[in-house]
């Protein structure tokens, strides 16, 4: 029908230049920023899903940086107890050889001046040992004398316990059984001790030692038993977290070969529509003719 008052073929092209604006907008906008969901509206229920795996996929990022932390603080820790048995196996040594009858008194005072330095420098290595400002191995009151909760998840039922105080009290209570100057608490070790100043007391002195040592081996093994499963955690997290981000990467990102010919077949038919609203706003014109 011809009528000047309603222009039927207008009104559909015009129609249809809107939806393929809204569409060219779209595809823009998502090549512009490289995401497919810009908004809610865009794809409300991958936006829900999306936020939630990137809530978790940053609460394990930061859960592997736990787990890194973690294990440097029990390698700080199991770092002093090496050095510790090194210590132990020096005094060890000099007991031995102060046990000996070709030792002479003044040799077992020497050695004994030996060993009571060398019991002052475990005090310290004990009470001094720190990570982060905090003292580890202090009997009683070091980080490690008290089981440690690690994060290692984004979940707040994500935890890890590494306990060690069974391990730390003994090695602690056997250096004291070895050296009767040693002070693990507050680290200021008397002077004077008479643990080998003599061949009979040095004779004792070595398999207390000996036990000491198998102490301090039992809580470096404790020690290196947990970072070894933090590590673990550390590469399943990383596994986790990999896959989670490809999953939201999925939903989120925008395929860009796709958006780009969308983008290409919304301005062709842009082009389209907009000549054929050309085209039909001259329509009316051919009522004009059928009134000449």
């Amino acid at each position: 029908m011809l009528s000047l008052h309603t222009n039927a073929a207008a009104l559909s092209a015009q129609n249809s230049i809107t939806r393929t604006q809204g569409s060219l907008s779209t595809s823009q906008t998502r090549l512009s920023t490289g995401y497919r969901i810009n908004s809610a509206m865009d794809d409300a229920a991958g936006l829900q899903i999306a936020t939630r795996l990137k809530a978790q996929t940053s609460g394990m990022a930061v859960a592997m940086r736990n787990t890194q932390n973690s294990i440097s603080m029990l390698q700080t820790g199991e770092g002093a107890l090496d050095e510790t048995t090194n210590i132990l196996m020096r005094m060890k040594d000099l007991a031995t050889q102060a046990a000996d009858g070709s030792s002479t008194t003044n040799d077992q005072t020497a050695m004994q001046a030996e060993f009571d330095s060398l019991t002052s420098e475990l005090s310290n290595i004990m009470t001094n040992t720190k990570f982060g400002g905090t003292a580890l191995l202090t009997n009683g009151t070091g980080k490690l004398a008290t089981a440690v909760d690690f994060q290692i998840g984004a979940g707040s039922s994500e935890k890890m316990s590494g306990d060690v105080t069974t391990e730390l009290t003994q090695v602690h209570t056997d250096l004291a059984a070895a050296t009767t100057e040693y002070d693990g608490a507050t680290g200021v070790a008397s002077t004077g001790g008479t643990e080998i100043k003599t061949g009979a007391a040095a004779n004792a002195t070595i398999d207390k030692l000996a036990t000491a040592i198998d102490s301090v081996g039992a809580l470096r093994s404790k020690l290196g038993a947990i970072s070894n499963r933090l590590d673990h955690v550390y590469n399943n997290l990383s596994n986790i977290s990999t896959n989670t981000k490809a999953a939201t990467g999925r939903i989120m990102d925008t395929d860009f070969a796709t958006e780009s010919s969308n983008m290409t077949s919304s301005q062709m038919l842009l082009q389209a529509g907009t000549a054929m609203l050309k085209q039909s706003n001259s329509t009316s014109s051919l009522v004009m003719s059928l009134l000449q």
